[in-house]
């Protein structure tokens, strides 16, 4: 349920009715718009009459119920309006949201090794990204397969950010190392095989970076939106959904489906920033520029691409990895779509290796 305060609503009449409906067991939530404030009401709220809270006060515009199974993560608990994840970077505080410029966010699938790592790093930040991913603990379908270097590679992210300024985004794969990670990570990752690990989801919701949800590899949109909902109701308010395409019966010619419809049935159900894996959601490289400017033109908050020096060298995921070059080019026509569509943050400024 939500209670919409008309325009020039006096600060301590907002107060009063935060008190009031703490005094009936609920947790009421403010929402500061840009033309109104609205109050989020969490808790047992069946009983409740809407007419009956409208009496309430005379600045109480309207009073409405939240009909979605997910409350705090649905656009109406915003009353339309969306939200922004404001994450601070040694290169200033970069913004994920409709109302601002399309995030770039680029790396390799692992951390291999200091000297890769901090060359990716360079490169990308030079085309345009503000965040650096790579991968320090890795789940692998395969237990053979290499699975990360751990906590050592946390180290090389940190010296990463130290020599670029960039952002980190990485995953957790354990509530065991969430503290070790989130010591690092700008934007905490819970990946596509995680997303149901409700344990993990209530422990990232617990503390205070960011997180960066990726979509379950066969879950529906309403699961995905569950599932967001679980660590927003642990506290932390700043999610971003990452769609990396769900798996489907074709698995000759791209790894899985990206499904790049979500970004409009998104926005019409949720508020929350929404980022586009084109690597993972094709598995190969010469499929990711196409799909990378269709989720700009769909109207993707972020795009996370993965780069590596030497694909054919790259302990995972070589293979839907481009090269920094590949990637220069890339963003330069990105630019260009970016642009036409009013989302575009600056010109790409590329150093030619």
């Amino acid at each position: 349920m939500i209670i919409v305060m008309k325009s020039g609503t006096p600060k301590p009449e907002i107060q009063r009715i935060d008190q009031e409906m703490k005094d009936r067991g609920l947790t009421p939530e403010p929402i500061i718009g840009r033309h109104k404030v609205v109050i989020g009401l969490v808790g047992e709220t069946r009983e409740l009459d809407p007419d009956h809270l409208q009496d309430l006060s005379p600045w109480i515009e309207k009073v409405l119920r939240v009909e979605k199974p997910y409350k705090r993560v649905s656009r109406e608990f915003r009353h339309g309006e969306a939200s922004e994840v404001a994450v601070p970077t040694p290169n200033g505080t970069v913004y994920f949201g409709e109302q601002h410029p399309l995030v770039l966010v680029a790396g390799p699938c692992s951390v291999e090794n200091e000297d890769m790592i901090v060359e990716v790093a360079q490169r990308v930040k030079a085309a345009g990204a503000s965040f650096l991913r790579g991968g320090a603990y890795k789940p692998r379908t395969s237990p053979y397969s290499f699975q990360g270097h751990g906590e050592s590679a946390l180290d090389l992210l940190a010296a990463a950010r130290e020599k670029t300024g960039l952002g980190i985004m990485t995953e957790v794969m354990d509530t065991a190392d969430l503290e070790v990670v989130a010591e690092v990570a700008d934007v905490v990752q819970v990946g596509a095989r995680n997303m149901h690990n409700f344990a993990l989801l209530k422990k990232v919701g617990a503390q205070d970076k960011p997180v960066l949800l990726k979509r379950g590899i066969s879950a529906t949109i309403e699961e995905w939106l569950m599932a967001a909902e679980y660590i927003m109701a642990a506290g932390n308010p700043n999610v971003i959904l990452c769609e990396r395409g769900i798996r489907s019966f074709d698995r000759q010619y791209t790894r899985n489906t990206l499904d790049l419809a979500v970004v409009p049935v998104l926005r019409s159900q949720t508020h929350l920033p929404i980022m586009i894996d084109p690597s993972h959601g094709t598995g190969w490289a010469d499929l990711v520029p196409s799909m990378a400017k269709a989720a700009i033109a769909a109207g993707t908050d972020s795009l996370m691409i993965e780069v590596h020096p030497d694909p054919a060298k790259a302990l995972s995921d070589g293979p839907q990895s481009l090269t920094p070059d590949q990637f220069d080019q890339l963003t330069q026509e990105l630019s260009i779509l970016g642009k036409v569509m009013n989302r575009w943050p600056q010109e790409a400024m590329v150093q030619q290796a």
